[in-house]
């Protein structure tokens, strides 16, 4: 259950961008197993911000921007929605094409598929990928420079062949994630500019459970995503024992990042310690030297209380992650493409035996 949340929240698999660079992804995740949860669900993302949301519940693709319900109308979900449709089906055959192939019968299983485009809006460079996982780990990528598919397991092989030899199709993955996605994904940028180019500065906080606990520099309530955090000392990086996170998102659409610095108070209280941490699109750089009187503890806090508070904090960061973003495709006979363009590929309707 533990990799199925993290896939869920999935935001370590998503790439960062930079303000001059966006993105539009689609991430699709099919489940067994888990009881009084959808079976499906996909969501669609731009700059790593949810734009549109199915499940096999509701079975309806729905916006989750102000400024895509208001530009998009009911055409457009309507075809969304039946594209979502077929997918889900496939989906939940591949859960149980891939149980065969890895001899097993019951039990919690995911499969989830990633794909989309960046653009940067300053150089104009675009990419695409796309990416299946099953249980947590990779199963096949495409690559988009040699037009094949790489297959990390030995039981993708069979597929990574019958798709390669596909030809059609595989001009067919090109064009949408080198041409149609791009397109879109503009169109989408344009539409909520006000709120896609907004720079918000941190809050920066540096935390300790226990003297001999490691000093952890806590920066959130940011954006956009693109940002560096780091521990100096004495004006220079500190690399050795550092520890970094992912770049996490928060439920009012800002991100939050820690990183971890394990040194001894006799050594920070005899060298100048400090965490830097620059966001994408702000010039001033937020510093948060290392005194004591800037730590923030829970020292003398009793062990229950402090537990307590720990596993509350847990899952409401669980729930939020699911209700806020759910997030980590293959192939029709072809793109479902709707008369004006489309802005989701459906060609996730084929099974990958």
């Amino acid at each position: 259950m533990k990799v199925f949340i993290l896939l869920i929240m999935g935001i370590g698999l998503l790439h960062s961008v930079s303000a001059a660079t966006h993105s539009l992804h689609y991430v699709y995740t099919a489940t067994s197993g888990i009881p009084d949860f959808p079976e499906f669900v996909t969501v669609g993302l731009v700059n790593r911000e949810p734009i549109s949301y199915y499940d096999s519940i509701i079975r309806t693709e729905t916006p989750r921007q102000d400024w895509m319900a208001n530009n998009e109308g009911s055409d457009y979900w309507e075809s969304q929605t039946q594209i979502s449709n077929g997918t889900e089906q496939t989906f939940k055959a591949n859960i149980d094409i891939l149980k065969q192939r890895f001899n097993q019968t019951g039990g919690v299983h995911v499969v989830q598929n990633m794909y989309g485009c960046e653009w940067d809006d300053e150089t104009g460079v675009t990419d695409g990928f796309e990416q299946y996982g099953y249980d947590g780990e990779d199963f096949i990528l495409f690559d988009l420079k040699t037009l094949t598919w790489i297959a990390p397991k030995p039981q993708a092989v069979i597929t990574k062949y019958k798709w390669d030899n596909d030809r059609g199709w595989i001009e067919q993955t090109k064009n949408y994630l080198t041409q149609t996605c791009i397109e879109w994904l503009k169109k989408y940028v344009d539409y909520g500019k006000s709120s896609l180019m907004r720079t918000v500065p941190p809050s920066v906080s540096l935390l300790q459970k226990t003297p001999s606990s490691p000093v952890t520099c806590h920066a959130t309530g940011f954006y956009p995503s693109k940002v560096i955090v780091i521990w100096e000392k004495d004006g220079e990086e500190q690399h050795e024992d550092v520890e970094m996170e992912d770049t996490l998102q928060n439920v009012d659409g800002t991100f939050q990042k820690r990183i971890h610095l394990t040194v001894t108070p006799e050594e920070w209280k005899n060298n100048k310690y400090q965490c830097v941490v620059k966001v994408s699109g702000i010039k001033e750089d937020f510093i948060k030297v290392l005194t004591e009187d800037q730590i923030q503890t829970n020292w003398g806090v009793n062990d229950q209380t402090s537990t307590i508070i720990g596993v509350v904090v847990t899952l409401l960061a669980i729930v939020a992650a699911v209700i806020g973003v759910v997030i980590w495709k293959k192939k029709q006979e072809s793109f479902l493409v709707a008369s004006d363009g489309a802005s989701k590929s459906s060609n996730n309707s084929t099974p990958v035996e």
